[in-house]
């Protein structure tokens, strides 16, 4: 194959150009994103019961849907949570790979048979599924500086200005509005009420009545008597727009003429839709509009048009209006982009300048460099194919693969010029015979990589997502570069290299060997460089002769460096991905249940100040939530999202997310009012909320919520007190103080007072009541009916509204109820069915998150029977992941040594080219030991690497090695000079390769987490592969032809070859 090329330099350049233009049209349909889809699909029921505390709503509601919930394909797991404020949420969580609109409509139709059996309240609010993504993709906050709008003017512009038409952007899954629109509230005052004789059953009433719109019909309209001359439309009575028009509403008509209106009863002003939120950016008062991802949408391209969109609405924006992004995703997954590819470029520079070292000729070194960009845009081409996107993880193979598909070239290229300095001959004539003496290893090299990576692909769950981004990358890389080292590097050799006569020692091309100016510092340089390197292939053939001679205690020193290995292997800390620099930390605050609102603002302001004095130099926003948190709703609970400044205002290991955050928890220890924790949002952030680990107790002997407390506050005080654990803590709301009302049925019904009245009273005066719409400023907004805020603040304020009899008679609810406190739970979760306390917690530092969950379940063990230990979330994933990561290693060395048994035809010569592997990895984990890495899934990747790269090496001795034999030298005589001859193109390729990845061992910024842990494993286990196999691969060679008594000569040596060396030139 590779001479029909040689001889058609044009067809070869037409195959690559081909290649590369697939590669750029496929750069413009790719989408950009930070990681692939790899949180599992989940699906979400939410629904609400008005009034219902949290063990009304799961006896009656969550228990309901949840036993419905059978029979559904790839169901991994599912989670609810019923809370006090009657808000019910069931996430189910599916198999990676499920298509998620399939699940949803499963779910919905299983949500349809559970449907009919729920309470009508419920069923009123309508239950609605949807497929989600757990994270925003940004938040807006719209504030104002001025001192006189609120926060409620910020809401009300977000919900009737911007949210419609944002929801509407292309890529925009599902937005939340973080605050409330204008809304006209009633307030109540139950004494004037009392002296007027009106209940609150009157006011809605004469609301619902007066706040109407009536559709009156036409004068004249058609039938109509012949002859009729007028047609009109008739506008009667319509919906109220002003508080003024509303205070005007008749309650009653007195006999006297005199007449009762809304405003002798009530204060009526507008007001916001809830209370439960208050937002704060910077201080300032302010709304949040959350925005969602749709599923499958491209994270960069939807930012942009979202804030493309902004820009053109704020053109006609009032005065007062600010608004900023103090959470922003994308700036980050630009920016780790954007560095992966300064990396690819500074890699494919580096490998330039090692190969100009070794080859000392511009023009040899151009061809391997021409090979990068064909075989680069080719694979970008089979992503796009392949249905990927272009994400960090597709970007780190590119750069793992440089290293390796330059390999392919140089080794082309070496051979080629070996013969012409040697032998003479012209560069056709080289490159027709190189090819045929080195087809075989080329093919074999493809084909090992690409059987390292391979397995890889089949992998289940999150990991497999993340190792398939890297495996489709490299194999694809790799076989491209095998078909351009076949077809288009030998065609270049041919038509570039210049022949020995034309004045092609080492270092022409430069000035055609004259010794002048810049060419003759070269050339001396070359010259020097030559003499130490010849000298040193000479005494590398004595050291390889002594440590072959001594192969007993070789191979010895061989048994220490695997068990080395193992033990520094087995105790390096288990993780899932790195902890990035997003730029970003979130805080949560959580204080004693009963704490109002103001109180939580009060502890936020803290938060706030810290980061905005303290850390002025490193934050540039704060935006704090009141009253919403991971854990649920509550006005004991807030949020803060605190935005970095960027990356390159705040260099140094000081000012990191993660030091920040270090800082910060220190600083809120002094915290006495409640729990302030800061934390950054963890890599993947479709996983959870948090870095670290999640689990339930699952209660599977039936216990009950107090005994599973008890379990849970016995696992918290275990946990405190184990210096391997931080921060571990409940992520939910704790049992609250609850008043109850007890009404005595029979002084209620001698006084003819109808409990349904009694239920309205007390939930429209101590809740609210929506009674139903007005019109402001053509939207509709909503009417509610409330008490007065200084008419509900003690228990005693229940008894001062009155009821009305049957007889007419008004009592006060005092009369015939009385309260009392209890304990009540405000949140109840469950799990897979069974109810459940989820935990979260982080490892202490310097502990890795695999260590921190074995040490939970020890703990778990010590818990009374009943209590069950569920993971979830980013912890079900770590699980799953690390029982695969021996296998993917087995199956890789298992495919290798098969692929090598077919191509040599024989079972020995894996044998030798396998015994390497160790030495790989004993650089790689010392290296990650050294740089204080966890086995995660990039280290192993780097392993993988590792493997197929140091097996490379070896197969380029042995192929020599084996013609050697061929040519009647013994095992070690070969052996030898197999060694000597491979060693330059040994040490060009591996220092290709380790300079192409030392750029990502070396990156800060955005996105270096990932970057270093790649970086380092490989950059540590090349070097060892390198240094050490140099010296290994001819003894194992000996041993192996000893052991299978092979000490042949030329006789059966050509059938044992002959097939590696003829086959791949007819392919």
């Amino acid at each position: 194959m590779s001479r029909y090329f040689i001889d058609r330099p044009i067809f070869a350049w037409v195959i690559a150009i081909v290649m590369m233009l697939a590669g750029a049209l496929a750069i413009r349909s790719l989408a950009v994103a930070q990681f692939p889809e790899i949180a599992a699909p989940a699906v979400q029921i939410a629904t609400s019961y008005p009034g219902a505390n949290a063990q009304t709503l799961e006896s009656t509601t969550t228990q309901v849907i949840e036993q419905q919930l059978k029979g559904i394909d790839h169901l991994r797991y599912f989670a609810s949570s019923s809370d006090g404020a009657g808000n019910l949420s069931i996430t189910l969580t599916f198999e990676q790979g499920t298509d998620p609109d399939i699940a949803q409509v499963q779910v919905q139709n299983k949500l349809s048979q559970a449907t009919p059996l729920l309470p009508q309240e419920v069923q009123q609010q309508g239950l609605r599924v949807t497929k989600s993504t757990s994270t925003f993709l940004m938040v807006m906050a719209v504030y104002a500086d001025d001192g006189i709008h609120d926060q409620q003017d910020a809401g009300d512009f977000i919900a009737s200005s911007l949210q419609d038409p944002i929801s509407r952007v292309n890529g925009v899954g599902d937005t939340q509005l973080l605050g409330a629109q204008y809304s006209m509230r009633v307030w109540l005052d139950p004494f004037k009420m009392a002296n007027l004789g009106v209940t609150t059953s009157d006011v809605t009433a004469a609301i619902q009545a007066q706040n109407a719109q009536v559709s009156a019909g036409q004068i004249g309209g058609s039938p109509s008597p012949k002859g009729q001359a007028l047609n009109a439309t008739i506008t009667a009575q319509s919906r109220l727009r002003t508080a003024d028009q509303f205070r005007q509403i008749m309650l009653r008509n007195n006999t006297d003429g005199s007449v009762v209106r809304l405003a002798d009863v009530a204060r009526v002003d507008m007001g916001a839709e809830n209370y439960s939120f208050g937002a704060k950016l910077n201080g300032h008062p302010a709304a949040g509009f959350g925005i969602k991802l749709a599923p499958g949408a491209n994270a960069l391209d939807t930012v942009d048009a979202v804030k493309t969109k902004i820009d053109q609405l704020s053109k006609n924006f009032p005065s007062w209006v600010k608004y900023k992004f103090p959470v922003d995703n994308s700036t980050y997954v630009k920016l780790s982009v954007e560095q992966v590819i300064h990396t690819l470029v500074e890699a494919v520079v580096l490998v330039f300048f090692v190969m100009f070292l070794f080859l000392q000729n511009w023009r040899a070194t151009l061809i391997p460099t021409i090979a990068v960009p064909v075989v680069l845009l080719g694979s970008l081409a089979v992503l796009d194919l392949a249905g990927f996107t272009i994400n960090t993880l597709t970007l780190f193979g590119m750069v793992l693969a440089i290293g390796l598909l330059v390999d392919d070239a140089i080794v082309v290229v070496e051979n080629v010029e070996r013969l012409i300095q040697t032998e003479g001959l012209s560069p056709k004539e080289a490159a027709r015979r190189s090819m045929d003496e080195i087809s075989g290893a080329l093919i074999g090299i493809g084909l090992v990589l690409s059987a390292v990576f391979l397995p890889m692909a089949f992998f289940g769950g999150s990991t497999g997502v993340i190792f398939r981004q890297f495996s489709i990358t490299i194999v694809s890389s790799m076989v491209l570069s095998v078909i351009v080292a076949l077809v288009l590097t030998p065609a270049l050799c041919s038509t570039i290299l210049k022949g020995a006569s034309d004045g092609h020692g080492h270092g022409s091309g430069l000035a055609g060997g004259k010794q002048t100016g810049i060419a003759g510092v070269f050339n001396r340089f070359f010259h020097w460089f030559n003499t130490t390197f010849d000298r040193g292939v000479e005494r590398y053939g004595k050291a390889v002769d002594k440590v072959e001679r001594n192969w007993g205690r070789t191979m010895l020193v061989y048994a220490l460096i695997v068990a080395g290995m193992a033990f520094i292997f087995l105790r390096l800390p288990g993780g899932f991905l790195p902890d990035e620099d997003q730029g970003m930390l979130i805080n949560q605050v959580s204080l004693p249940a009963g704490t109002t609102m103001e109180e939580t603002e009060r502890t936020l302001a803290r938060v706030r100040d810290h980061y905005l004095k303290d850390e002025k130099a490193n934050v540039a926003d704060v935006f704090t939530i009141s009253g919403f948190g991971f854990v649920g709703q509550g006005e004991n609970v807030g949020l803060a999202f605190v935005r970095m400044k960027d990356w390159s205002e705040r260099k140094g290991k000081d000012n990191t997310v993660s030091a920040i955050a270090l800082r910060a928890n220190m600083a809120f220890q002094k915290i006495t009012s409640g729990m302030a924790i800061a934390f950054a949002p963890p890599a993947v952030q479709e996983l959870g909320n948090a870095t670290g680990f999640e689990f339930q107790l699952v209660d599977n002997g039936g216990l009950g919520h107090d005994k599973m407390l008890e379990a849970r506050n016995q696992l918290l005080g275990m946990a405190m007190a184990d210096k391997r654990l931080a921060q571990v803590r409940p992520n939910g709301l704790e049992d609250t103080p609850q008043l109850k009302l007890d009404v005595d049925q029979a002084a209620a019904g001698a006084l003819g007072i109808a409990q349904a009245d009694i239920n309205s009273t007390i939930s429209t005066a101590m809740g609210s009541t929506y009674v139903n719409d007005f019109i402001d400023r053509d939207r509709v907004k909503k009417v509610f009916v409330q008490a007065d805020g200084q008419f509900r603040t003690k228990p005693e304020s229940i008894g001062q509204f009155y009821v009305r009899g049957s007889s007419g008679v008004m009592a006060p609810i005092s009369s015939f109820a009385t309260t009392e406190w209890t304990y009540g739970p405000a949140k109840l979760e469950r799990f897979n069915g069974v109810s459940s306390l989820q935990i979260m917690g982080a490892p202490a530092p310097g502990v890795s998150t695999g260590e921190a969950m074995n040490v939970i379940e020890e703990m778990a063990t010590k818990l009374p029977a009943g209590v069950g230990l569920e993971w979830s979330g980013i912890s079900y994933e770590e699980k799953t992941s690390g029982g695969q990561a021996p296998a993917l290693y087995a199956l890789s060395m298992l495919i290798v040594f098969l692929c090598l048994a077919a191509l040599y035809e024989s079972w020995s010569v894996p044998i030798a080219v396998m015994l390497v592997v160790p030495l790989g990895v004993l650089g790689a984990v010392i290296a990650a030991r050294l740089v204080g890495l966890s086995n995660d899934i990039y280290l192993q990747v780097g392993l993988i690497t590792t493997i197929g790269v140091s097996a490379k090496n070896a197969i380029l001795i042995v192929e020599f090695a084996e013609e050697k034999m061929r040519d009647g030298l013994s095992p070690v005589q070969a052996a030898l000079e197999a060694g000597k001859l491979r060693l330059r193109p040994i040490l060009m390729t591996s220092f290709a390769f380790i300079f192409g990845v030392l750029p990502l061992a070396l990156s800060t910024g955005a996105g270096a987490g990932g970057q270093n842990a790649i970086g380092w494993a490989v950059v540590g286990g090349m070097l060892s592969a390198t240094v050490l196999a140099i010296f290994f691969v001819p003894v194992f060679f000996t041993v192996v032809k000893r052991l299978f008594r092979e000490h042949h000569g030329k006789d059966d040596g050509n059938d044992l070859d002959g097939k590696a060396s003829t086959e791949p030139q007819e392919a």
